[in-house]
């Protein structure tokens, strides 16, 4: 791959890349989103086209080994992009339909760029058909950034040393099937019934096919409007219905020098969109109106402008191209202009694959923070996802015999949990029992999002509401979780999963769960203070309407102290003096080969699935798949997370972080794109010399697809905006308290320098590290005056119109 900063480019055909660059060259608009498949290919084993909308969930029942298996998938949605062709001489038979898998050889000059800027992906080549005959061929897509509902293709042929005809047929096309992950494939994958196709009444150039999802019962409806410059003759136009199929087949003369276009403009409506009674009329309608494709692309270009804006990010050299990458991607899977407008979460993979069956995690996470400096109306959308879902974990809470809210670890339509009970380890063959749901950590990061979104926005309009009962729920749900330990004297939460995947029982263990995580406890303690501070500063009227909602009463509120300061966190012998222990035991599990290992298999990031298939667990050993303790540095600066250990009792100095830092690193074989955003993360704040190392690791999870095919599935799409959180965050310390940007940097030497926008509190500011130096800029536009603090010293306000530079501190 190649390409300056604004560009991502492929040279020459790679069928076994092909899906890996469907991938990163998927384009969206938040609403829906296309991957980036050669128009003229069906789905086989090289190629996977797939269309989704955000939201758009179906659920299936599969019997696998004498059991029924409820799974809820994100929605692979009839194709939109075929547009396949062959060529003829005058007055001769037309050959075979084009494919670059049927004669590699035959394609010259293949390249594939997409533009960042514009939000546009172009494919170039020549074809040499066994004729001799030479065509230059220019593809050029867009999904619409403006209006969310539109989508367009342009091909243009020119025909080099000949004469004759080209035969083009742009087509509808529903038979596809939730089939992109090979795992999955023993699982039902057909959601969609009920295929209909036609053509518009006042327009024959506009095809639609219409269907629902078999469960969920949502219409989904494509039209698609396909034109030709030059047009054709009288009778070179057909049109082919069939129930799951709509095609308009041209037939275009070719001469030497003079091209031909072909633009297909196609509109996506589904029963889910608002403002509509009928999905059919709207994707006609939208699609007989549509402007042709340059004013399409214009708008489109215009669109990704202001979103450039308004996310700026300057970082030089390879990095800088990665995380533009990685931005691009954030926007196109989550839109301020529509994706703030559904009820949708942030799916872990985007809408570029159906891994994890487009479902979301905790993933939100690393992406909110980030998102509350640039887009905060989006931040609160998705926390909103959260909120109306509220009563679901609730109730999955009663179910469990637990009071307040207890959220699912995987969420789809409804706020069920839609964890899998069994997963495949396609390295043995084996369906294994899957213990992810373990996870109730999840509960804590919303908490975690809701209070930083509050903190980042000054928004106590959401915070002491919505974001205020979220919050009361998962402390409440905390609370009545920890059981009292007579003999430790303290609180303990049993049987749980922390974010390491790895470890979801003990060794021998009949039963799944671990004892006091660390992470899950001392973020609950975490929780548990925040809701009790809001609970004290409310104003009356909100306190008493707020308790009133919730039921919480004075004698509640003194159990969540109580536990806020009693629950228990282990801790063991590490090389050196006492570390911070995963869960209870972890110090007593053997220690891993790791070298052994390394060289039986290389790469061993999913040491998980190895020893299961030699019929080892990775229960029994220290072995991580990704942060777990050291999560808590990715969410507490250090003074917060020392803070947090005394307020439960422990001392965790800065030798004692360190201690631990190196005790986790060392066993961790990163087998999640999590792991190296949170490592470096952690490693740049210690001001450690390896932090460089693991970000160039999360920068190029992704791009060069480290994790060994999983990115053809879909990208990380907490992994991408984590790189751009930690410079945004990680690199400078930015923090909002107290209404005022405070920063206290931590530059890599490698990447000293760099500079970006935010939003606070509505206006913008511009901040440019340079090595020794942070300078903040208020635009003269803006109103109000920013409040910076610079590493604990004392405030200063920066004007509109006003640039600071401040002096970092000698890091010695």
């Amino acid at each position: 791959m190649s390409g300056d900063g604004w560009t991502w480019e492929y040279e020459g055909y790679d069928p076994d890349t092909e899906r890996l660059r469907e991938a990163l060259c998927t384009l969206g608009n938040g609403y829906l989103a296309t991957r980036g498949a050669a128009p003229e290919t069906p789905a086989g084993p090289y190629h996977y086209p797939g269309t989704y909308v955000a939201g758009l969930y179906n659920r299936l029942t599969t019997t696998l080994a004498g059991r029924d298996l409820s799974h809820e998938d994100l929605v692979n949605l009839p194709d939109w992009l075929p547009l396949r062709f062959r060529l003829h001489p005058e007055s001769a038979p037309a050959g075979d339909w084009f494919s670059p898998d049927a004669d590699p050889d035959a394609l010259r000059d293949y390249r594939q760029v997409l533009h960042l800027r514009r939000g546009t992906l172009t494919r170039t080549f020549r074809l040499r058909d066994p004729a001799g005959r030479h065509l230059a061929v220019e593809q050029t897509r867009l999904v619409h950034q403006a209006d969310a509902h539109l989508a367009a293709l342009r091909v243009t042929f020119t025909a080099e040393d000949w004469s004759g005809s080209v035969e083009v047929e742009s087509a509808l096309d529903g038979a596809v099937s939730n089939s992109g992950v090979a795992r999955y494939r023993d699982l039902a994958g057909h959601h969609l019934t009920r295929m209909t196709t036609g053509a518009a009444e006042d327009d024959p150039e506009v095809l639609w096919l219409r269907c629902r999802t078999s469960e969920s019962d949502v219409r989904i409806v494509l039209a698609a409007r396909t034109r030709s410059d030059p047009e054709p003759e009288p009778g070179a136009a057909t049109t082919r219905l069939s129930a799951g199929r709509a095609a308009r087949l041209l037939v275009l003369p070719l001469a030497p020098g003079r091209p031909v276009t072909v633009e297909k403009t196609v509109a996506l409506h589904t029963s889910r969109d608002a403002a509509l009674s009928s999905p059919l009329h709207a994707a006609v309608e939208r699609a007989c109106g549509a402007p042709d494709f340059a004013t399409l692309l214009a708008s489109q270009s215009s669109a990704w402008e202001r979103l450039w804006c308004q996310a700026e990010l300057r970082v030089p050299g390879e990095a800088g191209r990665i995380l533009r990458l990685h931005l691009f991607h954030l926007l196109q899977t989550l839109s301020p202009a529509h994706t703030a407008e559904l009820d949708v979460g942030v799916p872990a993979r985007g809408l570029h694959g159906e891994a994890y069956r487009g479902h979301v995690f905790w993933d939100e996470l690393f992406v909110l923070p980030y998102l509350n400096l640039h887009f905060p109306e989006l931040s609160k959308a998705l926390l909103t996802y959260r909120h109306r879902r509220l009563p679901a974990a609730c109730r999955a809470a009663r179910a469990a015999g637990l009071p307040g809210a207890m959220y699912p670890w995987q969420s789809g339509s409804d706020g069920r949990e839609e964890t899998p009970e069994v997963h495949l380890n396609p390295r043995s063959g084996r369906w294994l029992p899957d213990n992810s749901r373990l996870q109730h950590h999840v509960g804590s990061a919303v908490a975690y999002n809701v209070w930083r979104y509050g903190q980042a926005t000054g928004d106590t309009e959401f915070l002491h509401a919505k974001g205020a009962e979220m919050l009361f729920e998962v402390a409440r749900f905390w609370a009545g979780f920890a059981r009292w330990d007579a003999e430790r004297e303290r609180y303990r939460i049993l049987r749980v999963a922390g974010p390491d995947e790895y470890h979801d029982a003990y060794p021998d263990a009949s039963e799944p769960g671990l004892d006091d995580n660390a992470y899950t406890n001392v973020t609950a303690a975490w929780v548990l203070a925040r809701a009790l501070e809001l609970a004290r500063t409310l104003p009356v009227s909100r306190r008493q309407g707020l308790l009133a909602r919730t039921g919480v009463d004075e004698e509640e509120l003194e159990r969540w102290e109580e536990v806020s300061r009693r629950l228990h966190v282990p801790f063991h012998e590490g090389e050196g003096g006492r570390v911070v222990s995963q869960f209870e035991g972890y110090g007593e599990l053997r220690e891993l080969d790791w070298e052994g290992y390394r060289r039986r298999y290389g790469d061993i990031r999913r040491l998980d699935r190895l020893l299961e298939s030699e019929g080892d667990t990775v229960n029994r050993y220290r072995a991580s798949k990704q942060a777990d303790v050291l999560m808590l540095g990715y969410l507490f600066p250090p003074c917060e997370l020392a803070a947090l250990f005394e307020q439960l009792g422990h001392r965790l100095d800065e030798a004692a972080w360190c201690r631990t830092v190196d005790h986790y690193l060392a066993r961790t074989s990163h087998g999640s794109t999590l792991s190296g955003v949170v490592h470096a993360w952690v490693l740049a704040r210690a001001r450690s010399g390896r932090a460089w190392d693991q970000l160039k690791e999360a920068l190029a999870s992704d791009a060069a697809d480290l994790q060994g095919g999983t990115t053809a599935e879909g990208i990380h799409l907490g992994a991408m905006a984590g790189t751009l959180d930690l410079v945004q965050r990680g690199l400078t310390g930015l923090e909002v308290r107290d209404g005022a940007l405070c920063l206290d940097p931590a530059p890599l030497p490698e990447l000293s320098e760099f500079s970006f926008r935010i939003r606070h509190r509505g206006a913008a500011a511009e901040v440019l590290m340079t090595p020794g130096h942070v300078r903040i800029a208020v635009p003269e536009w803006e109103k109000c005056p920013v409040p910076v603090t610079l590493a604990g010293e004392s405030a200063t306000e920066i004007r509109p119109g006003e640039v600071r530079e401040l002096r970092l501190r000698d890091p010695a």
